[in-house]
């Protein structure tokens, strides 16, 4: 194992049963999250990418255990050793290591309690410093996300979506954790208000050095701010690679189709491109083989016959795939496609 890891996620599994009849007996299961495996470095960023109901929040909230997992393991770094989060009956600890933003800003804080009792929560559950420090640390942590230490005492309603954003933010970096989980951060945002906000979690990683696991459903936004990106379909990994090299040379069909779903940025410019078709199928009764098959225009017989596994790409250091025909296909990029509407 890598000694600059801090988190270690192996066959990670999230089943939710489904219940039928007066007796409420277990008739399946939608598998929300099946088999999922990734590692994060310190200081790096690990971009998630899919369409909802792929399983990309279910896979955060396991990881912090909001979700209780089915099976697997979450390893975090915990003073220099790897904890296994799934053998521990108390979180309280860990909980100052990793941290989450979530995605709704207006759901997602209190509105009964004032910015400054929202942010200083962490440190009164954890004891930490007298009630003057709390209030000194808060009003460094609001200026630190581009906000006024005098607006520690409004509350949430009095703010706009963006700057409710940042005060998640600044509530995450309280207790100084080492990983944060940004569950879709900007998705409820303007996207003039979206650029702000990763603007701003880049240079707080910058300054203080944690690792993000990044989750959105638009590969757009994770490309300016993710080291590798991880592309999940109903459940499961389908690519993992660097980010430059996935816009670049993605090799899976669904990742070139989230691809041609970002907008071009040129008023009027076509690309000629097929959008993805259909739905994500039924979680609890997935397609034979693989789970993509029934929406991949380049689909062959084995395609529905075998499930394809997450391979490495020979000659191709860390890129991952599971795709029956990577070999063939010759995908269109991000980059390639941008040239083309110069």
């Amino acid at each position: 194992m890598e000694e600059d890891l801090i988190l270690d996620v192996e066959n990670l599994k999230k089943y939710f049963p489904i219940k039928e009849g007066i007796l409420k007996r277990i008739q399946g299961y939608i598998k929300a999250v099946d088999d999922v495996s990734f590692s994060i470095k310190d200081g790096e960023t690990l971009g998630l990418v899919g369409e909802s109901g792929c399983g990309k929040t279910t896979t955060g909230r396991c990881i912090i255990r909001l979700f209780e997992p089915t099976g697997g393991s979450i390893k975090l770094r915990v003073n220099g050793e790897m904890v296994d989060l799934m053998e521990l009956d108390d979180m309280k600890a860990i909980r100052r290591k990793l941290q989450y933003i979530f995605q709704d800003p207006f759901s997602s804080l209190d509105s009964r309690m004032s910015v400054r009792d929202i942010i200083a929560e962490g440190y009164k559950i954890h004891n930490i410093g007298t009630r003057k420090e709390r209030t000194e640390n808060v009003q460094e942590l609001l200026e630190r996300v581009g906000l006024r230490s005098y607006q520690m005492n409004r509350y949430p309603h009095e703010f706009s979506g963006g700057q409710r954003q940042r005060i998640g933010v600044a509530r995450a970096l309280a207790l100084n954790p080492d990983l944060i989980i940004c569950d879709e951060p900007v998705s409820a945002l303007d996207v003039s208000v979206q650029a702000q906000v990763i603007n701003l979690l880049r240079d707080l990683q910058e300054e203080s050095g944690f690792a993000y696991l990044f989750i959105a459903h638009d590969l757009s936004v994770v490309e300016h701010i993710s080291d590798r990106v991880m592309v999940m379909y109903l459940g499961k990994v389908v690519e993992m690679t660097s980010s430059d090299e996935l816009y670049t040379n993605p090799q899976h069909p669904y990742t070139e189709a989230l691809m041609q779903a970002i907008p071009s940025p040129e008023p009027g410019v076509t690309t000629g491109r097929v959008p993805l078709s259909g739905d994500v199928p039924d979680p609890s009764d997935p397609p034979a083989g693989c789970n993509f098959h029934p929406r991949c225009s380049y689909a062959r017989d084995i395609c529905s016959e075998e499930e394809p596994e997450l391979m490495q790409i020979s000659g191709k250091e860390r890129h991952f795939h599971a795709c029956h025909l990577a070999e063939e296909l010759d995908l269109k990029g991000y980059t390639l496609r941008k040239e083309e509407t110069v």
